[in-house]
């Protein structure tokens, strides 16, 4: 009797457990940054998601099955994105994408590891993927990847010995000060003002001042978009002409057009660019443009590519298991030639980590342009 009572409620505890359905839409939801300091990045990132689910199930889905995809605003608050990876959970999600922002996937993707469900961040910061969760699976460079290449830029191409940083104080900028310090150390490039700022700082006066009076012979400026846009604006205004180099966000889209004149010569390393002069990254900007009428960032891409890395990484698998898929992500080679979706050819390690080309980018005449096609590491 005691055993069919404790068979009885193993059963009943199964049951109970938040499972994505086996029939019918394929659940993904996303944890994106709508609002707050965030949302340039969070909404660039849903709209990707939006347009490349729009594509897939205009195709006839994934295994036969249509995604329903919904958006959640974490409001780029790390708690509300914890609540919201519960909530997909709870409702059955089979792939969570996002959040973006660091600070809020390294909290919200205990819940996700907790139970086993695949999840994509558009975050950098190298704790990320170094907690050993293999449920985690990044849509950009790890800090600890891209920063060694803004060093070398800074070195062979800007020929710089001293450097000024402008940074943000937040996760993701903390993790990339740290990574940069240690890239450019056996360079002999030496660091002359450490400027940390405060998310969402609106008067930059100080800041580059400090840098001017540093009188480094480059600035390596390091934080979110506004931010980034507003310190551009400030280091005009007062008149700053040394290099001004960043990492993926500095020379983006919306910096762009938040900093207009002011984002001239800026470089930036990149990851994802929708100015790539590749075939497929053209097309994909295009219907991008044409969705939303406005031109995305790497954000945009990061969520578009990631929805259709989700795509043909279950067809590998053939089946809809959270366990295989997630097995199956780690050590994946993906060629765009046989899933143009996916726009590059892209590989992830044993932590999450992708491996694909990047880019230098510097602003011209108001327009990213890309300067220089870096290979994959794993191509050297």
């Amino acid at each position: 009797m005691k055993k069919l009572i404790g068979s009885a409620f193993a059963a009943l505890m199964l049951a109970s457990q938040p499972l994505f359905a086996q029939s019918g839409p394929v659940k993904i939801y996303g944890l994106v940054e709508l609002s707050g300091t965030g949302t340039t990045s969070g909404t660039n990132f849903n709209d990707g998601i939006k347009l490349a689910v729009k594509e897939i199930n205009a195709a006839g889905g994934i295994l036969g099955r249509k995604i329903e995809y919904t958006a959640n605003d974490t409001q780029s608050q790390p708690q509300v994105a914890k609540a919201l990876a519960v909530k997909a959970i709870d409702d059955g999600a089979y792939v969570v994408m996002g959040p973006v922002f660091s600070g809020s996937i390294l909290v919200s993707m205990a819940e996700t590891r907790r139970a086993e469900v695949p999840n994509f961040t558009g975050g950098e910061a190298a704790a990320i993927t170094q907690q050993g969760n293999p449920y985690i699976f990044r849509t950009s460079f790890t800090q600890a990847s891209a920063m060694p290449k803004v060093a070398r830029y800074i070195k062979d191409q800007v020929k710089a010995k001293t450097v000024a940083m402008i940074w943000v104080n937040n996760d993701f900028g903390k993790g990339g000060r740290d990574v940069f310090l240690k890239s450019i150390e056996p360079l002999g490039i030496k660091v002359v003002a450490d400027i940390s700022t405060d998310p969402g700082q609106v008067d930059f006066s100080s800041a580059v001042l400090k840098a001017r009076q540093a009188n480094a012979d480059a600035l390596f400026v390091y934080s979110n978009e506004e931010e980034s846009a507003r310190a551009l604006r400030e280091l005009k205004k007062q008149g700053y002409d040394k290099p001004i180099i960043g990492e993926t966000v500095l020379t983006s889209q919306k910096v762009i057009e938040l900093a207009g004149d002011a984002a001239n010569g800026a470089a930036a390393h990149v990851g994802l660019t929708s100015d790539a002069p590749d075939p497929l990254v053209k097309g994909y900007t295009q219907r991008f443009q044409k969705e939303y009428n406005y031109k995305s960032d790497h954000n945009g891409l990061k969520g578009y590519t990631a929805m259709y890395i989700v795509k043909a990484v279950t067809e590998k698998v053939g089946k809809f298991d959270q366990k295989a898929f997630a097995k199956a992500m780690h050590g994946v080679r993906l060629s765009a030639k046989q899933y143009p979706g996916i726009l590059m050819d892209v590989a992830f390690d044993d932590r999450g980590d992708l491996d694909r080309e990047s880019f230098m980018t510097k602003v011209v005449n108001g327009k990213q342009e890309v300067v220089a096609t870096l290979p994959a590491a794993s191509a050297k």
